[in-house]
């Protein structure tokens, strides 16, 4: 097998074309490949909102006009479980794009610039010094877990399951009308576990609409997920047969990247907010380090870990804090309403929920008065 490659990223989703486009981007001359199991355009279980995060991300990695995929949605509406309401307008506006448009954009632009798509499913994984076999036929200096929640790279790297605790469940369709054209709309349920349902209106017309709760144990069944997002937006029930489900790997989930030849990115390396249930701009952020980092070759896992601590690991940390004060319904009625005080705080949260925010000495501040006010 003489034919290496100088990468091979397993996935093709926004976690697997940032790295296959950063990589490229760097060194234009690099062999990359591409493994899917799925012919694009392909749908995928997801909320469809693109934060301006993570379109930032996809505009520096040179692939211009993907925010003409959807108009504009420059507000945002969160209610709590205790009935706190906070309708703000976002510093920048986020988007929604149907998954199925938004990756084949990603996927044909990594094309365009020289990577090579390959319609296959990996079952075996190989390390070698020099290289990384895939199923005996495929060789690469370095390879890229990109494969999603049920990553098969990350499984045959030994990582640890995540736990319930660290797994949210939900459920996502497609309603023949959103709530507010302008507003991507969150409703917060009551209950033992952390669950929210949204309403997030698509580009002609029509919302993606799904619940989600943040923590396997308490997710029932797919119908009782349904029942939750029909009681919580009333009249804004998905067509059945768009309803899928799905298990997101939170952040919470213990890290795991090695040293050596494979690197993991997205889902595959557990990175879903676990305030949000938002993955696009983590997927898109490890894409683009594990892109960089592959161009080292034996030298790349170290270099992977080293730069998704420098860039998330205080991100993580305030994330695994707050979410797990998200089990008090009275701390996220505070949220709320600091929030809705001050604009500062919304924005904070924000930048926390959709992007690589932190949650600053301030905007805490505001929310322990608030907490005090609401509990007096």
């Amino acid at each position: 097998m003489d034919d290496v490659v100088d990468l091979a990223v397993v996935g093709a989703g926004p976690a697997g074309s940032a790295a296959a486009l950063r990589a490229l981007q760097l060194r234009p001359e690099a062999r990359v490949l591409l493994v899917d199991a799925a012919e694009f355009p392909r749908d995928k279980t997801c909320g469809d909102g693109i934060a301006a995060h993570a379109l930032d991300l996809v505009e520096a990695l040179g692939v211009p006009g993907v925010s003409r995929l959807g108009p504009p949605v420059p507000r945002m509406r969160l209610r709590s479980p205790g009935g706190q309401v906070v309708e703000r307008t976002c510093a920048r506006p986020n988007r929604v794009v149907p998954r199925t448009v938004f990756d084949a954009e990603l996927v044909a632009a990594a094309v365009a610039r020289g990577a090579r798509l390959l319609r296959h499913r990996v079952r075996r994984l190989e390390v070698r010094p020099d290289r990384v076999v895939l199923d005996g036929a495929v060789a690469a200096r370095v390879v890229v877990g990109a494969d999603g929640a049920n990553s098969t790279v990350r499984r045959m790297l030994g990582a640890p399951v995540a736990p319930p605790s660290a797994t949210a469940v939900a459920v996502r369709g497609y309603a023949p009308t959103a709530v507010d054209p302008d507003t991507l709309v969150i409703e917060f349920a009551r209950g033992s576990y952390p669950a929210y349902a949204w309403s997030f209106p698509l580009p002609g017309g029509g919302a993606n609409v799904g619940f989600g709760v943040f923590d396997k144990r308490g997710s029932g069944s797919r119908a009782e997920l349904v029942a939750a997002l029909r009681a919580l937006l009333p009249g804004h029930e998905p067509d059945p047969a768009s309803v899928r489900g799905h298990h997101l790997p939170l952040s919470t989930t213990p890290r795991h990247h090695p040293d050596g030849r494979v690197l993991l990115a997205g889902d595959a390396a557990a990175l879903v907010n676990p305030l949000t249930g938002e993955g696009i701009f983590d997927a898109l952020a490890s894409g683009v380090l594990a892109g960089r980092a592959a161009l080292l070759g034996a030298a790349a896992g170290a270099a992977h870990r080293a730069a998704m601590r420098r860039t998330f690991g205080r991100h993580h940390a305030h994330g695994a804090v707050l979410s797990r004060l998200l089990h008090r319904p009275r701390f996220l009625d505070a949220a709320v309403l600091a929030a809705a005080r001050r604009q500062s705080v919304f924005d904070s949260a924000v930048d926390l929920g959709l992007g690589c925010g932190t949650a600053s000495l301030s905007s805490l501040a505001h929310v322990a008065l608030s907490y005090a006010t609401a509990g007096s």
